[in-house]
């Protein structure tokens, strides 16, 4: 077990090293400047400034001398300065962290409580017309943008009710009730396409199961299909559905940069939107770096959840 723990966390630091240095290379791709976005409403910008100021933002440096830079630092957990607000950004992305987590923590639970009932349901009331709504309900939910159903539900909200989510954020120990409602919406859009691959996972994994030998036995001994669904087939289903919920979670945390944006969240999607608009490349970077390591994370611990819910699971 250590073994393999040990293995899978130094993978996991190579995945986040190459994910880091694509990034690098695609931002410096981006048109545009950050040196000329700074200096743009300074009058008369010479180039001794401009020189100067790349300079004091290390810019001046060779491509991979930068890159290599940011990795050393970052395997210490220095990423450097913000080039905007000049802050440290581990001291940034400490103070918007939790704000995320929470958003995608709540969009998490919302598709585990509802896509596993909707999939059970689906799956005992196979082809029925019930199932049938059912699937098609997850087919949209696959197919909708999680930023255009934010949207929708802003702008619908607003018109049938008179209603909108508040646009001051409140932390939870602040406001707690205003906290939540400001979370609510946002947190059902991340949620919605994970509920329908929940759902549709699971209605698939129950029915194969449900053709296996042992569930053969248990109906031959006179039980009734539903515990034969409940009880027996469901524990044998759930092991593709917590790999899909690992993957989910790199889902949300990419569904955050533009929902936090539409729901005025002070998380670190919006700081990754703004960051990328004003070329500030260490939050950028510093970001994505602590994204790939929550996600690989909860990989791990998913994949060790697989010895809990079927013991038959060895590692080696």
């Amino acid at each position: 077990m250590i073994e393999y723990v040990v293995r899978r966390v130094l993978y996991g630091l190579l995945v986040i090293a190459l994910v880091t240095v694509f990034v690098f290379l695609t931002l410096r791709l981006i048109p545009g400047d950050v040196v000329r976005l700074q200096l743009a409403d300074a009058p008369g910008v010479t180039p001794e400034q401009i020189a100067a100021r790349s300079a004091a933002l290390g810019l001046d440096q060779p491509l991979f001398a930068q890159l290599f830079r940011f990795l050393g630092g970052a395997f210490t957990g220095d990423f450097g300065t913000s080039f905007q607000s000049n802050l440290p950004v581990t001291q940034m992305i400490g103070e918007r962290l939790p704000i995320t987590l929470q958003l995608g923590l709540m969009a998490l639970v919302i598709s585990i409580l509802l896509g596993i009932p909707l999939g059970l349901l689906s799956a005992y009331k196979q082809n029925s017309w019930l199932d049938q709504s059912l699937r098609v309900v997850t087919v949209a939910g696959l197919s909708i943008p999680n930023f255009w159903l934010g949207l929708l539900l802003v702008t619908y909200l607003a018109i049938w009710f008179s209603w909108s989510p508040p646009l001051v954020y409140r932390t939870p120990a602040e406001d707690l009730a205003s906290n939540l409602t400001q979370m609510a919406l946002p947190a059902l859009a991340l949620g919605v396409a994970g509920m329908a691959g929940i759902a549709r996972l699971l209605r698939s994994s129950l029915l194969e199961v449900m053709r296996s030998n042992f569930v053969r036995t248990v109906r031959a001994k006179g039980a009734p299909e539903r515990t034969v669904l409940f009880t027996h087939a469901v524990r044998n289903s759930l092991i593709p559905v917590f790999s899909l919920i690992g993957v989910q979670v790199g889902a949300i945390l990419g569904g955050t940069v533009i929902l936090e944006s539409i729901f005025a969240i002070p998380g670190m999607g919006s700081m990754i939107f703004e960051s990328v608009r004003v070329r500030d490349y260490p939050v950028v970077l510093g970001c994505v770096v602590v994204f790939g390591a929550v996600f690989v994370t909860v990989n791990l611990v998913v994949d060790l959840l697989y010895g809990v819910i079927d013991p038959r699971i060895r590692y080696a």
